[in-house]
């Protein structure tokens, strides 16, 4: 190996300092932005000689985008993105400065130490340490971090692939967040690939009724409306449905446990699910659609009746099935009250199989000989939503071997974020082995 720092040496720092630009994003475009941030992974790649390019979709929404030269550029690209945005921390609720990269007890912590700061981090070292060793990748590898991925990506991913499609020009295939880590099962590490995400649906609920004074018998109250269809919609008890995805994951923890499976048994697949420990929380809500009211909002007195009140739930639903989400839906917000969508992306599924799910998992045994590689579905969504439009395929990968007492499922989006010093190295490793062979 040629002189200079690793991968493996400058992934923590990479994630410690990314970790202190505040690309907080509150969805109401109020934040900060990422434009700092994506000023630093600029300088990180053209400090070894690449020629990134910075756009924005808005003032201070940056997207950083380069591509590697392949050894065999005739072959389909591979797009490697990760996002520089992070939700939200409430300081006052953390152990630790949520903008302050510590290190500590052998952990790096901070908001976006797992979502997902620390696959960028990874990401970046591993093309700086191919770049400085004049390594080049099996086929041509098109890196972009984009922004505003935890409001939907409509000035990040989705806003790049309409309005930038070349900068992904012959590119088939691509790996995010969210995949590639360990969970501990029946005392076996399994790392979980992702190969499927539920699809989004952000709906608006307005129910209109009779406008009035509040001492007056109302009989078409939009208040009553409105909470009647919430509480019919947050409490449906949607039914079963396991899709390809889940249901070989489940017929994966069967084989490890000895539990059966049958897919006509809730009691029974809810088993296989508890059996995965933490992450059960992701798994579990990938066993069927889901709708949970988030926000009410009605009148402007005490003593007026409102004539609107409107409600938003955040709907997922099941990929392949959005038009008998949609149906339900409907029929459950009743003749009163309209849905409207607020956003609204597709759900992706693939099969667990094919020469790069093939790359990965080898990339991941050879660092881990003896562990297991199983698909699985995000309950949440990625950037690969809006690749997809290009015709993208894209998997979960962002490879970490975790401890197994670790709630790494509890980090997305909570408190006190953290990862593993040794995890980011071991994904600089899975990384650099996956390009050098995918």
């Amino acid at each position: 190996m040629s002189g200079g720092a690793t991968a493996a040496d400058e992934v923590v720092d990479l994630c410690r300092k990314l970790i202190r630009y505040d690309t907080t994003n509150p969805g109401d475009g109020t934040g900060p932005g990422e434009r700092a941030a994506a000023e630093y992974v600029v300088g990180l790649l053209q400090d070894v000689g690449l020629e990134p390019e910075l756009f924005e979709s808005e003032p201070g929404r940056a997207n950083v985008v380069v591509r590697l030269e392949g050894t065999d550029p005739s072959r389909p690209a591979l797009v490697v993105h990760g996002h520089l945005d992070v939700v939200p921390a409430h300081a006052p609720d953390w152990s630790v400065d949520p903008f302050a990269g510590e290190l500590r007890d052998g952990l790096v912590w901070g908001r976006g130490a797992v979502d997902m700061k620390d696959m960028d981090a990874m990401v970046l070292a591993v093309v700086r340490q191919m770049v400085r060793e004049g390594r080049r990748p099996a086929r041509d590898v098109v890196v972009a971090m984009f922004a505003d991925e935890e409001a939907g990506g409509r000035l990040g991913a989705h806003w790049a692939v309409e309005h930038r499609p070349e900068l992904f020009a012959g590119a088939t295939e691509a790996i995010s967040e969210v995949g590639g880590f360990s969970v501990d099962v029946a005392g076996q590490r399994v790392y979980l690939l992702q190969t499927a995400e539920k699809g989004l649906a952000w709906l608006r609920l307005v129910a209109r009724g009779r406008a009035g004074h509040g001492s007056q018998v109302s009989t078409d109250n939009a208040v009553t409306h409105l909470a009647a269809a919430v509480a019919r919609i947050g409490a449906h008890p949607w039914p079963l449905q396991l899709t390809p995805t889940v249901r070989a994951l489940l017929e994966g923890v069967a084989d490890l446990t000895g539990l059966p499976f049958d897919a006509d048994d809730p009691a029974g697949v809810e088993a296989l699910v508890e059996a995965l420990g933490p992450v059960s929380r992701f798994v579990g809500a990938t066993l069927r659609h889901s709708t949970n009211p988030t926000r009410l909002a009605a009148g402007y007195k005490e003593n007026v009746i409102p004539g609107e009140a409107t409600a938003v739930v955040d709907g997922r639903f099941l990929p392949g099935r959005s038009a008998e989400f949609d149906e339900t839906v409907a029929g459950l917000a009743g003749p009163h009250v309209q849905v409207e969508d607020l956003v609204r992306d597709t759900g992706l599924e693939v099969p667990f199989e094919g020469a790069l799910v093939d790359a990965m998992t080898a990339a991941v045994l050879a660092e881990d000989p003896g562990a297991h590689v199983l698909p699985y579905m995000l309950s949440g969504g990625t950037d690969n939503k809006s690749l997809s439009r290009l015709g993208i395929t894209g998997y979960g990968f962002a490879p970490l071997r975790l401890p197994a007492d670790l709630d790494f499922a509890g980090m997305f989006h909570g408190v006190d974020e953290r990862v593993p010093v040794d995890a980011l190295q071991f994904g600089t490793r899975v990384l650099d082995r996956l390009l050098s062979t995918c």
